[in-house]
């Protein structure tokens, strides 16, 4: 069983932060996705996306503010200084692909969803859809992708993110920030 996760055979795979555990599954699963990519010769480009101007969007920039204080080794867009959002988005997007020749971007994003969901990180294969939730015509990014559920979506969605709390905001952050840091300093 536990070689089907590793594997990532399933479409998506889901942890509650409420689970200390979580942290190190999210870690197995990053080191899965990441592999292949290092030992071919890809840079690892983690991508956070959010501002720092909405409690709920600012999952994104406070991770990447957190792999930058833990000293990651790799290539972290979007941090609480220099945030990735919507209006410079495709611009960062092009600036990864002319500085990476063939980059593994690994998308971190906030979202809404269902109320049994919210404290719950997802973690794919594939790009994240930025700004689905606030109807925004982004452009979709990643090779893989890292989703915090924040809070529930369906009605009023921008007043939903500003009233998120913090408190599952930060504990979600540090969780996935943990996670990615020890998934990539233990690849050779």
């Amino acid at each position: 069983m536990l070689e089907n996760i590793i594997k990532l055979k399933k479409p998506e795979l889901k942890f509650s932060v409420h689970n200390p555990q979580s942290m190190y599954d999210i870690a197995v699963h990053v080191r899965s996705l990441v592999t292949d990519a290092k030992s071919s010769g890809q840079d690892v480009v983690v991508l956070c996306i959010g501002t720092d101007r909405s409690t709920g969007d600012s999952l994104g920039p406070l991770i990447g503010s957190k792999l930058h204080a833990l000293s990651l080794n790799s290539h972290v867009y979007g941090t609480l200084d220099d945030p990735v959002h919507a209006t410079n988005l495709a611009d960062k997007i092009n600036h990864i692909q002319l500085n990476y020749p063939n980059p593994f971007i690994i998308a971190i994003d906030a979202c809404l969803g269902r109320l049994e969901n919210v404290g719950c990180v997802s973690l794919g294969r594939g790009p994240v859809k930025p700004g689905a939730a606030v109807n925004k015509d982004l452009p979709a990014v990643g090779d893989a992708y890292i989703t915090g559920i924040v809070n529930v979506g369906g009605f009023m969605e921008h007043l939903v993110l500003q009233s998120t709390r913090l408190n599952l905001v930060m504990k979600m952050a540090d969780t996935i920030a943990h996670g990615i840091s020890f998934a990539l300093r233990t690849i050779h």
